[in-house]
């Protein structure tokens, strides 16, 4: 049997990665004062470097756009100084990483707000979800809905943090565009009650995400700009009544911009790949960048995606918290380290830099 296309090189815009394995962005509330990345994060992701490319945690674009507790941010000068300690780590193990870029919206809190104010959302609709403050899961507070001359102000906090994170060191950005959150909220139906020109319509309510897409890609370039997209998850209480035909024309327009990924979750985020019928080989043809494929993925379904073209890159999440090694692992079809759930969301290094690799595994018998 030959050996899978997961391990070989892969071109991603102007950059070369080692291989076709892509570490998704998993949130741990593990940032230092400031909401800035401290030294066991760049720690962290410098064991993970061995992924083709390494995607980041969502870091918030500015403080309203922050929605759990020890989130880090790209907006603050000692943020960018944090990041650049992580991206030099990473670097200095040949490895490639971008940042994904974070507005939450309506999944936020009042206690993480500027002057406590409520968190906005396109429509005053509060989720029927829980966020992560003090230390616990709570409900999220019920938002505003976003004044129209507001919006400039979001895609213009989007385009700064999209250079900072170049001034960070990274080597591009993932703008997050799914899972319930503010770009998300905004494209779809059942968050987006909206009758002016971010709502009502298809090019109405993409409209937001698309914005966001075009500046971020005019102030960095669209070879350094990727978006994360989730047609069809329930993840933070979001629908839509026909999400077919709303993304492929998100993709068609993305594409139009030339950016250098679009990154698919297929199915419900962390759960179900086929929660809901959706064509994503329509997206993979409208779109003439690379196409990363998300959830649910290990080696066999991976393999067969490459091999059918279904996809360039293949995103793996948790297996990536229990084994920074993963790439290995896969390779040489070893077991892979028990996760540890009571550690994903905050605390130190118990649960975060502390898996063992295979090798030093051997080394312990």
């Amino acid at each position: 049997m030959s050996p899978s296309k997961l391990f070989e090189p892969s071109k991603l815009g102007p950059i070369t990665l080692a291989n076709r394995v892509v570490m998704a962005p998993l949130t741990r509330n593990r940032a230092v004062e400031g909401l800035a990345a401290g030294p066991l994060t760049a720690e962290y992701y410098a064991q993970r470097a061995s992924a083709g490319l390494l995607i980041s945690e969502a870091s918030q674009v500015s403080q309203q756009g922050q929605g759990y507790q020890d989130t880090p941010g790209i907006y603050s000068k000692a943020q960018i100084a944090g990041w650049r300690k992580v991206t030099d780590a990473v670097h200095a193990k040949g490895g490639r990483i971008f940042i994904q870029l974070w507005h939450v919206g309506r999944i936020s809190h009042v206690s993480l707000q500027p002057d406590g104010g409520a968190p906005v959302a396109p429509s005053a609709i509060a989720a029927k979800t829980k966020t992560f403050v003090g230390g616990a899961f709570t409900d999220v507070s019920a938002p505003r809905a976003l004044e129209l001359s507001e919006i400039p102000g979001i895609v213009a906090a989007f385009r700064q943090a999209a250079l900072n994170a170049v001034e960070a060191g990274f080597d591009g950005v993932e703008i997050h565009g799914a899972n319930g959150y503010l770009l998300d909220q905004f494209a779809k139906d059942g968050a987006n009650k909206r009758t002016d020109t971010y709502g009502g319509g298809i090019e109405n309510r993409a409209r937001l995400m698309l914005d966001v897409a075009k500046a971020v890609s005019e102030a960095i370039g669209a070879d350094r700009t990727g978006i994360r997209l989730s047609p069809v998850t329930p993840a933070n209480d979001i629908s839509d009544s026909n999400p077919q035909p709303l993304f492929d024309y998100i993709v068609d327009q993305l594409n139009a911009l030339n950016l250098v990924y679009i990154h698919v979750i297929e199915g419900a985020t962390g759960g179900a790949r086929d929660v809901a019928p959706f064509d994503y080989g329509s997206l993979r043809k409208r779109f003439h960048g690379t196409y990363i494929a998300n959830n649910g993925y290990d080696l066999a379904l991976a393999t067969k995606q490459l091999d059918a073209g279904a996809a360039d890159l293949i995103a793996f999440g948790r297996p990536f918290i229990a084994n920074p090694d993963l790439v290995e692992r896969l390779k040489t079809k070893a077991p892979l380290n028990e996760l540890d759930r009571a550690t994903l969301y905050g605390g130190g290094a118990k649960g975060y830099t502390d898996y063992p690799t295979l090798k030093a595994a051997q080394a312990a018998e």
